[in-house]
């Protein structure tokens, strides 16, 4: 059994023993370190001095580590690569942020309304539907957006920029989304399927228009003469004129 004094006796031996551990510290903050070149990179940590620079682009990092990631922009290198889809990542966090596209995960909640996110830039985007915060202004006319991408995108009226080229026909648009769906027309790409019938569409707006087809509800444009429906407003305008007009359609 140890006795009293031994134990104070072991207290303060150990005590030094963890002073030896950790020399070296910081005037600023008093946190210790063992090695004297981690007190060097802590210390940037206050005085902002960045001791790693990048030779290629000048860019400068206060740890060595953060240099050797950087460097892959440069270099080109990728090692972390994806065993699911075979992408490659310059960094580590890239790959892990990736992987959500595959797992589905989306660890970011919104407190307000529990939506979840893969990416917490994401929910800080989606905050401002509930806080109102629109911090881009547009320069020209003081219009307010809550996303740099919509203030973007809206800044292309006023310059008339449309930097989305068809490779194809060289038709140029404002929004990426906007050349996407024009691609349809080169491709014949017809994404947008009826669950009823599988009859496939190029635009979301032709299913929703298809679709009345289907449904039960009562035709929604009603000759006013006849009182015959019909599903589509092109279609009660042919009718009109073939069937209540004396004028014919030119052949």
């Amino acid at each position: 059994m140890m006795t009293s004094q031994g134990s104070s006796s072991d207290l303060v031996t150990h005590s030094q023993s963890r002073s030896r551990e950790k020399g070296f510290e910081c005037t600023v903050c008093s946190k210790r370190f063992t090695r004297a070149r981690d007190l060097v990179v802590h210390s940037g940590i206050h005085s902002g001095e960045k001791l790693y620079k990048c030779h290629v682009c000048d860019k400068a990092f206060r740890q060595s580590s953060n240099l050797n990631t950087h460097m892959s922009i440069h270099t080109g290198e990728k090692p972390y690569k994806c065993d699911v889809c075979d992408k490659e990542f310059c960094q580590s966090g890239h790959l892990d942020t990736h992987m959500r596209v595959h797992t589905g995960e989306k660890p970011y909640q919104c407190h307000v309304c529990k939506k979840a996110f893969s990416h917490s830039g994401n929910l800080n985007s989606h905050m401002r539907v509930h806080t109102g915060e629109k911090p881009y202004k547009c320069h020209v006319c003081d219009r307010a957006f809550s996303t740099s991408a919509d203030r973007n995108r809206h800044i292309r009226l006023h310059t008339g920029e449309k930097p989305y080229k068809c490779s194809v026909c060289d038709k140029a648009f404002r929004q990426s989304g906007d050349l996407n769906s024009h691609m349809r027309v080169h491709t014949g790409e017809k994404p947008y399927k009826c669950h009823v019938c599988d009859r496939a569409f190029s635009y979301s707006g032709h299913l929703n228009g298809h679709m009345r087809v289907h449904t039960s509800a009562s035709p929604v444009h009603k000759c006013s003469v006849c009182k015959q429906c019909f599903h589509h407003f092109s279609h009660l305008q042919v009718h009109k004129r073939l069937v209540h007009s004396n004028r014919r359609p030119h052949h």
